[in-house]
């Protein structure tokens, strides 16, 4: 039987990640030296991990309720309302705000897309973006519009407001940015909110790698450093969705586990998806995620502070490189003179046993690189060895 008549035109317009290409050509090397990888190399926290081993053993492996358990909701709300000042209470049955465990970060994004696109709607999106970004608004019908950011990678006001039409539906930004590492400073996050407020787009803050946010990038909030965030205004949660998870911070990416709190409406809608979609996010793992908020990951992010620095010193010298201000990504510039694409210098790469990922898996433009710090020292040093030998 041929199954591809079958094949919906839903799935016929979206292409493989090309994260995953890098990974396969990757896997035909011996011991090749891995840039291209988005995830931490620690591992998790041995109290996390315990806690995992705990619920599974008391026999927390059923459904939870589609918004999530209450315990680990009401550690949420306390979070956010020390970090952000949202009502103590938020998420209660009486809030005006909603809150709900999503399945990942992508998890609650898509929910919150479904709710909200219908077809034709645009999502104006970040250029260079997270690689879902686009194909998330692209299943469900809605247009991305691109915002360029180049070459500072910084999704500003005066660059988002010329895109905004009637059929916007969203912004979506995110930051610290994958693939740039950018963060965006305070003023910049106050200026889209107010543009978005004022012409009556929701902004979806995707803040993944709030808590890797390097020294200099950083504000100071009751005393302890944070993200700068646009979820910091006066009643933001009227107008914007804070979308977080717990993967990047504590190492447990494949645990799928993240949370979304915005307007109670909004998220009623995504709640009633999620019944039909996920169900609920993994249900010991909820149990487990409340042992992370014992847990100081700070060493790993003055660790990670001091690749970032490394990175940017070395290749700073043969090209053009925006500094990081958090997650654990640099996107340098290829050097024009070589006459290539990042396609043709990633494959160059390959050869020579480093991998690292196109800017065209993130951008209309394939003029940068992505590549992660989040390795071994070692392997860190090796690897810009070779990539700065090949851009002199």
């Amino acid at each position: 039987m041929d199954i591809g008549p079958l094949i919906s035109d839903r799935s016929r317009a979206i292409d493989a990640s090309g994260i995953r290409k890098v990974f396969e050509l990757g896997a035909k090397l011996q011991n090749p030296i891995n840039l291209s990888i988005g995830q931490p190399d620690f591992p998790v926290p041995d109290a996390v991990k315990q806690a995992a081993v705990d619920a599974i053993h008391a026999d927390h492996n059923g459904y939870t309720l589609s918004q999530g358990i209450p315990a680990l909701r009401a550690r949420i709300a306390q979070e956010v309302n020390e970090d952000l000042g949202w009502p103590a209470d938020f998420g209660s049955p009486t809030s005006p705000i909603g809150l709900m465990c999503t399945t990942g970060t992508s998890g609650g994004l898509f929910l919150a897309l479904m709710a909200l696109i219908s077809p034709g709607d645009e999502i104006v999106l970040p250029d260079p973006y997270f690689v879902a970004y686009p194909s998330m608004v692209k299943v469900l019908g809605g247009k991305p519009v691109l915002c360029d950011t180049y070459p500072d990678f910084r999704m500003t006001a005066a660059r988002i407001e010329p895109l905004i039409t009637p059929r916007t539906k969203a912004v979506i930004i995110d930051s610290p940015g994958n693939p740039s590492g950018v963060v965006l400073t305070s003023k910049d996050c106050a200026e889209i909110a107010d543009l978005c407020r004022s012409r009556g787009v929701l902004l979806i803050s995707d803040e993944i790698y709030d808590r890797f946010v390097f020294s200099d990038a950083s504000e100071t909030v009751g005393g302890v450093k944070r993200c700068p965030s646009p979820c910091r205004r006066e009643r933001a949660w009227e107008s914007m969705l804070l979308v977080r998870g717990f993967g990047k911070t504590y190492g447990c990416t494949g645990w799928r586990l993240g949370y979304a709190a915005g307007p109670k409406r909004l998220l009623d809608e995504m709640t009633k998806l999620h019944q039909y979609t996920y169900v609920c996010a993994p249900a010991p793992l909820q149990h487990a995620a409340l042992a992370t908020y014992g847990v100081d990951m700070g060493p790993w992010v003055a660790r990670y502070e001091k690749r970032r620095d490394m990175v940017v010193e070395r290749l700073s010298k043969v090209t053009e490189v925006a500094r990081p201000g958090g997650a654990f990504y640099a996107f340098p510039r290829v050097p024009q003179k070589l006459g290539m694409t990042a396609q043709q210098f990633c494959e160059a790469a390959i050869e020579r046993s480093v991998l690292t990922i196109p800017g065209n898996v993130f951008s209309s433009r394939d003029s940068h690189l992505r590549l992660s710090f989040a390795v071994k020292e070692e392997t860190l040093e090796r690897g810009l060895d070779v990539l700065i030998d090949m851009m002199k």
